[in-house]
């Protein structure tokens, strides 16, 4: 009996370590995904990163998000219609003017490239994916 109680306990203590493990690598491949998107002319991957948690609005869920940062002589509507192309839905290819490390369409964790941001010509292209609900929903973050 004590053997089922050990594995019973193994299998709960594994569970809480692994689900943010997991949910985290669901993160990983957003980021990946916005990495293998070749980059326009003009322009060159400076960081990427990605986060998995509650990341923006209010209540209870779980959210992915990756992004790069970029820098590049093209203008911002240059660089959204060449990743418009990419986009399968409205959450993907996001392009905006990066000021400073803060990520602003993050409202919580206080995320933040580790690139100091100088001048002008730095780009966030972020995208919000999606994973298993189960996990999503398991994982106290």
């Amino acid at each position: 009996m004590k053997i089922v109680w050990i594995l019973a306990a193994a299998i709960l203590i594994g569970g809480v370590i692994s689900l943010p493990l997991i949910n985290n690598h669901t993160a990983y491949k957003v980021e990946k995904a916005l990495c293998e998107i070749p980059l326009p002319e003009e322009t060159e991957l400076i960081e990427s990163l990605s986060q998995a948690g509650k990341l923006t609005g209010n209540g209870n869920g779980m959210q992915y998000f990756g992004a790069i940062l970029i820098r590049s002589e093209l203008s911002l509507e240059e660089l959204d219609a060449y990743y418009s192309d990419y986009r399968r839905n409205e959450w993907e290819y996001l392009v905006e003017i990066q000021k400073g490390q803060s990520i602003e369409v993050i409202d919580h964790g206080g995320l933040q490239f580790s690139e100091e941001i100088k001048g002008s010509g730095y780009y966030i292209v972020y995208s919000w994916g999606s994973g298993d609900s189960l996990l999503q929903e398991l994982d106290m973050r």
